[in-house]
């Protein structure tokens, strides 16, 4: 089938070349800037000393990681919506939901990763069962199972299904922003909101935060591409199969 023809049934607007290249350049300019701040400016804390600096990283990326999940069901919503009745849009919101579960998950990764390499010489644990860090586990385990349950369900029915999942991942947002309010445990409360981070050690959290945004943007927008590709070239395989010159690869 003509490319064009297949652009109709899945079509697909790219960003222009140089706008990427220039988003990519400022985000590693940020992100420059602000490893130089985290790690030659600003001063070590009191009393954990310089293992405080993954405060810097930990906390920009965690805060960050509670951003994709509403993508994530907005565009499960937008699928279930139109998947009967527009399948352009449904294809479209399909592949935004899976970009924003990846980046959740990739962001959540980060962030337990480095929560643990902090906990490890100040609690002298890697990890505890408290309910700050448990509900941001159960955040990072349902997305594992929402992306396992699209790659491996063989009902057909996967997308949907995953589409459903998605909101009750969503549910887990809003109790794990608001875990370290609700609960006192051994995970610290809220640091940047109660005006416990002395004022030398603003910048540094402001041009990581920035930084790693314009990074989470960069690679959603990358993974959205990526996923419309793929889009095209499985309605490509689905249309050569309907006119009898190959199979689906299943």
């Amino acid at each position: 089938m003509p490319r064009d023809k297949l652009r109709d049934i899945v079509p697909t607007r790219s960003i222009p070349k140089p706008l990427v290249w220039l988003w990519l350049a400022a985000t590693f300019a940020v992100l420059s800037v602000g490893y130089w701040e985290a790690i030659f400016v600003s001063p070590a804390e009191a009393t954990m000393g310089d293992i405080f600096r993954i405060f810097f990283y930990h906390v920009t990326n965690a805060s960050l990681a509670l951003i994709p999940p509403y993508i994530n069901l907005a565009g499960s919503i937008g699928y279930l919506v139109w998947r009967n009745s527009n399948r352009e849009r449904a294809l479209a919101a399909d592949a935004l939901a899976v970009s924003a579960a990846e980046v959740t998950l990739l962001l959540t990764t980060i962030g337990l990763l480095t929560g643990m390499l902090w906990a490890r010489p100040i609690w002298g644990i890697w990890w505890t069962w408290d309910e700050r860090l448990t509900t941001y586990l159960l955040l990072w385990l349902l997305y594992v199972s929402y992306l396992l349950l699209r790659r491996l369900s063989s009902s057909g029915q996967s997308h949907t299904i995953a589409a459903v999942l998605s909101i009750f991942a969503a549910v887990d947002v809003p109790i794990t922003f608001m875990s370290i309010r609700w609960w006192r445990t051994q995970h610290p409360g809220p640091v940047l909101t109660s005006g416990k981070v002395d004022k030398s050690m603003l910048p540094a959290v402001y041009w990581n935060l920035a930084g790693w945004a314009m990074w989470t943007v960069f690679v959603l927008c990358f993974r959205y591409a990526l996923e419309r590709r793929r889009q095209i070239q499985a309605a490509a395989q689905e249309q050569e199969y309907l006119n009898g010159g190959g199979d689906l690869g299943y």
